[in-house]
């Protein structure tokens, strides 16, 4: 382990600042860089050492005959073993099988894979997998006047592990998982043809960052074999600068600055060195004064410590003011040269009581994660425009702020989000199984997080880092106790400093990250969660969860609602990955005859999947004392059994259900908030709630008059008013006053209400019902059970209706579908079923049979009552399917045809069959009471003519026995 360390205890020689012309003079002409590259990307020699003996038979001697394109990953450039079902990937299937058996075996996959076009249904896959040691090898010209210079071989992005060989010497290696590798060459270059061999291997081996880990797994950006970035040889003087620390001080306007020189000569030499700095980014010009320095350099190397003065013009740097300065760092000494530059921002980070504040302002995390899906690459991009693509989107849906999950993203990242003005956590690349337990990964996640501080500390978006994801094994906590104190100790506050994302939670975090009561489904909650248990309404939130806390909490991975596959998406993965997971889903929804449906199924699952996301953004906004949010994900998550968690597809596109605009309405700097005890109401009711408002905006709002209006579906106002004129400072659980109104009605009907703040808009659905309904002519019967007065009514010609108990249908027929309100949570195949099994309803909202019930095409509010009392009805084994009036959205994976509610004709009589229980308890369910009533008119109507034929067995055989 690592010894604490503090860099005001720096073995730094702090020397005297001047400003005199002469140092001016005798800098001037190191005004530019004066290293100089030689670019080493273009072929390779290449091979593959699948029996990992290529050190032992010294191949760094030979001529490699294949060749590769680097940048690249052997995947991308065909490379390794095809794909199949021998295939050993780095990751977790999770599904359990019985013994002898595998997903090959199981009967919602096995029908639609073969020998000639291998399908994987739990991630993305390339054409081409191989894990182990494989061998690139360039010759390249030295010039001559390099001869005997420091020079750098520079990787950028490796994966994984890297040994070097120049001219057959050993160089060494090098594991860093989120950063470059460089290994200092030059005593083992000469003038001329020099032969470069380095071996990469992406295999776990001592270092076990875990298999799911980001950084690495097959089920996100896949563990590919390569190296892309930059890749060259970088020529320095003997005396130079290997990397310069800045700590800024706003208060003091002023940056604390680390120069770390290099000194490869034989001596102590004596040197001048010169700093500058101009505002970048920035709608005003700032040129900082010059700084000239004299210091002197033992051999080895010394770290400069000084204090570069900012000036009273200094811009600070935050989401609305991305204000960067860049510093460059010149030296000159005994005629040796060289320079550095870095862009760094003016801006302090901190956690303040249970929320965080930049720059003395309150900041609330909007974010979501980044989990290293690329399926163009099947690695991360490492230049900029990708990166500010991806920001800009986030940035359009409200966000501010993105988590790596379990892994560190290359510098084009962290520039872009210096760029636009974006917050990062950025982690160690590790998702540890075993964490604490003596194992080489212990110091190598101290290793890789001291790597990440020095090589991307200074970007001022890095504002938050954990050692990784959900530690395990049984000294974990005490194990992230000791490396949060390490960093906490080391006195660098450009970031906070958190044990894991997920857990531990300890006294000496400086924020918490974890999902202990925060969201509104939690893991395992199955149908006890908050949105499957507990009727609609928006006054709920997490208070009690954070009480005993003292640092801020932001909610880990909250969301993972899903959606239904969009199929329109395979013809995009054109890359490296392939949606063959998407092709097994579409194949089974074809063999059960409704790929018909699949475009309004993504629309409508999509529509829930919205709403499930609202009501979790809503919860954590309305919460004291909370200091953020982490979705998962704001787009699909590709692995771990399929995870389309995303409003937004892999490519970051959108699908179609769901405008930045809307989602921006409850996610956003400031988010109006309304407090309803339920989103049902009676006509006799008083339609109430209580409005607040978030904001964390550039500013506090002056002199706000907020508007409320409430419209009907038509978009009609019906109710309207103002509340009182307020100051709103920063901050959430800021209150605007209430709104207690009455709507009269004729009729069952849907509201939405509309909140305005300042131009910032939120609206909310709710429903109003008839506390008394009228009359109707009632010819129906109405039944639970299929009994005998049922049968002998459809077998006269009458009119049933069978309106059945919860838990009435047996397995096989729709009995094992676990239904609930929600979207399904993450998927059904990677959490072994955990429940709701469903996707919500699709329905035609003009049908007749729901001509009393106000309804969309998808779920909304209105239909919790009616999933939490039902049962899914299988039409799989009907002779003859009818179309469902309600159709219940299956799980992908099994793609069943499900009903909620369909009719038929049996006998010479007409069945309408509803899997919702609407007998029982309907004095306190008017969204009950309703459906029955519309389902009754319709039934007593000319129009309920059923054309599909079912008879009394098929019927029968749905019921448990004793039904």
């Amino acid at each position: 382990m690592k010894k604490k360390w503090n860099r005001q205890h720096t073995r730094s020689l702090i020397i005297m600042l001047f400003s005199s012309a002469l140092f001016g003079f005798l800098l001037s002409s190191c005004s530019s860089k004066v290293s100089t590259s030689i670019d080493l990307t273009g072929k390779w020699n290449f091979k593959i050492d699948s029996l990992g003996v290529g050190e032992y038979q010294q191949w760094y001697f030979l001529d490699l005959e294949e060749t590769i394109e680097l940048p690249g990953s052997m995947p991308e450039r065909k490379k390794g073993n095809i794909v199949g079902y021998d295939t050993k990937f780095t990751a977790n299937t999770w599904k359990e099988y019985d013994e002898g058996k595998s997903w090959r075996d199981d009967e919602n996959y096995k029908p639609y894979l073969n020998n000639d076009t291998f399908r994987f249904p739990f991630w993305l896959i390339s054409d081409y997998h191989y894990v182990g040691a494989a061998w690139y090898q360039k010759e390249v010209m030295i010039p001559e006047n390099w001869n005997g210079k420091s020079i750098e071989l520079y990787l950028e992005r490796p994966h994984w592990e890297t040994r070097v060989w120049i001219n057959g010497n050993y160089i060494g290696l090098q594991n860093a998982l989120g950063l470059g590798h460089r290994y200092n060459v030059g005593k083992y270059l000469k003038t001329g043809l020099n032969k470069i061999t380095i071996c990469v291997d992406n295999s776990i081996k001592d270092i076990d960052v875990g298999i799911d880990s980001h950084s690495i797994s097959d089920n996100t950006q896949s563990n590919w074999n390569g190296i892309v970035g930059d890749i060259k040889l970088i020529q320095k003087d003997a005396i130079s600068i290997s990397n310069v620390k800045i700590y800024p001080d706003i208060h003091k306007k002023l940056a604390q600055l680390e120069i770390s020189v290099k000194n490869e000569t034989p001596k102590k030499q004596m040197g001048n060195l010169k700093v500058s700095a101009k505002a970048i980014n920035s709608k005003n010009k700032h040129k900082v004064k010059d700084v000239y320095l004299s210091y002197a350099i033992a051999r080895d190397s010394t770290t400069i410590v000084m204090n570069y003065p900012m000036g009273d013009e200094v811009q600070l740097w935050d989401e609305f003011n991305p204000n960067l300065y860049e510093l460059s760092v010149e030296i000159e000494s005994a005629g040796y040269k060289d320079a550095f530059t870095s862009n760094f921002g003016m801006r302090e980070f901190q956690n303040q009581g249970k929320g965080f504040v930049i720059n003395k302002r309150p900041v609330y995390l909007r974010g979501t994660l980044d989990c290293a899906i690329f399926p163009k690459t099947g690695y991360p991009p490492t230049t900029i425009e990708p990166w500010e693509r991806i920001i800009n989107i986030c940035k359009a849906h409200g966000l501010n702020h993105i988590r790596f999950h379990s892994w560190c993203p290359p510098k084009a990242a962290f520039d872009a989000a210096d760029k636009l003005g974006f917050y990062y956590q950025v982690e160690a690349s590790s998702w540890a199984n075993i964490l604490g337990d003596s194992t080489a990964l212990d110091q190598w996640v101290y290793d890789e997080s001291e790597r990440m501080v020095a090589e991307y500390g200074n970007h001022p978006s890095f504002c938050l880092m954990p050692y990784g994801n959900e530690p395990h094994g049984q000294h974990h906590k005490a194990y992230l106790t000791e490396f949060v104190k390490y960093w906490k100790a080391k006195g660098d506050t450009r970031r906070v400093y958190s044990t894991g994302a997920g857990w531990p939670i300890i006294p000496e975090n400086e924020f918490h990250n974890t999902h202990r009561g925060t969201r509104i489904q939690g893991w395992n909650q199955n149908l006890n969660s908050v949105i499957n248990k507990e009727a609609p309404r928006s006054d709920y939130d997490w208070e009690s969860t954070v009480a005993d806390l003292t640092a801020p909490m932001i909610s880990h991975e909250t969301g993972q609602w899903c959606v239904y596959p969009n199929f329109k998406e395979i013809s995009k993965y054109d890359g490296v990955l392939k949606a063959t997971n998407l092709e097994i889903f579409q194949k089974s929804l074809e063999a059960h005859g409704m790929l018909h449906l699949a475009d309004d199924f993504v629309k409508a699952s999509g529509k829930l999947q919205a709403l499930c996301y609202k009501a979790d953004i809503e919860a954590a906004l309305r919460t004291k004392g909370f200091g953020g949010f982490q979705l998962l994900d704001l787009n699909d998550f590709t692995g771990q059994g399929t995870a389309l968690v995303g409003i937004l597809d892999p490519f970051w596109d959108e699908k179609g259900y769901i405008s930045p605009e809307e989602f921006k309405q409850f996610c956003n700097e400031t988010v109006p908030l309304a407090r309803f005890k339920k989103m049902i109401f009676t006509s006799n009711e008083t339609i109430s709630c209580d409005i607040e408002i978030a904001h964390y905006g550039a500013s506090p709002l002056k002199q706000v008059v907020p508007n409320w209006k409430i419209v009907d579906e038509k978009g009609k106002t019906v109710k309207e008013g103002t509340l009182i004129k307020t100051d709103i400072n920063w901050g959430h659980n800021i209150k605007l006053g209430s709104i207690n109104e009455t709507i009269n009605i004729e009729k069952a009907a849907k509201y939405q209400l509309q909140v305005d703040v300042a131009g910032f808009i939120n609206t909310w659905d709710f429903w109003v019902y008839p506390t008394k309904l009228p009359s109707i002519e009632d010819k129906v019967l109405l039944v639970s059970k299929l009994n005998k007065e049922a049968i002998d009514a459809l077998e006269k010609g009458g009119k049933v209706l069978l309106t059945i108990e919860k838990g009435s249908i047996k397995n096989g027929k729709g009995g094992e579908v676990a239904v609930g309100f929600s979207s399904m949570f993450w998927n059904t195949a990677w959490t072994n079923g955990q429940e709701p099994h469903t996707l919500g309803i699709l329905c035609d909202p003009k049908h007749q049979a729901l001509a009393n019930f106000p309804t969309e095409y998808h779920s909304n509010w209105q239909w919790w009552d009616a999933m939490s009392h039902s049962n899914a009805i299988s039409l799989e084994d009907f002779k003859s399917q009818p179309t469902p009036i309600v159709r219940i959205i299956d799980d992908w994976v099994t793609n069943r045809s499900l009903a909620l509610i369909f009719e038929a004709k049996v006998g010479k009589g007409k069945l309408m069959m509803t899997g919702v229980d609407l007998q029982k308890e309907l004095e306190n369910r008017p969204e009950a009471r309703q459906l029955l009533f519309s389902l009754k008119d319709y039934m007593n109507s000319n129009q309920f003519n059923p054309q599909t034929e079912i008879s009394i067995n098929e019927i029968r055989d749905l019921f448990i026995e004793d039904n």
